[in-house]
């Protein structure tokens, strides 16, 4: 293969892997905890975007639960959020598993 082939085989990876993580800080993912009184929204490169209680898990008693209610959305969040990079960086990779691609 010729270099100016590669070089415009990596610019082309470049530019595709550029729009997929900017369509990735656009995505909206949601976690769920409690059977859904607790919801966590993070984009697709996991950033924490909101969280929403519904009132019954609001109890001054209760507050370490509520706290641990929390952490698990954000995790099941967080961890869709890397099973959807994982997908879409897949495809432009060809699932080679290049490190440091998600």
């Amino acid at each position: 293969m010729k270099f100016d082939k590669i070089l415009k085989q990596a610019q082309k990876m470049q530019a595709d892997m550029a729009r997929i993580q900017e369509e990735l800080a656009n995505e909206r993912i949601e976690g769920l905890a409690g059977g859904g009184m607790v919801k966590a929204t993070v984009n697709g490169q996991g950033d924490i975007l909101e969280v929403h209680l519904e009132r019954e898990v609001i109890d001054p008693e209760e507050k370490e639960m509520l706290e641990d209610l929390i952490v698990a959305a954000i995790n099941d969040a967080v961890r869709k959020s890397r099973e959807v990079a994982s997908q879409r960086m897949s495809g432009l990779t060809g699932g080679m598993g290049f490190p440091g691609l998600m």
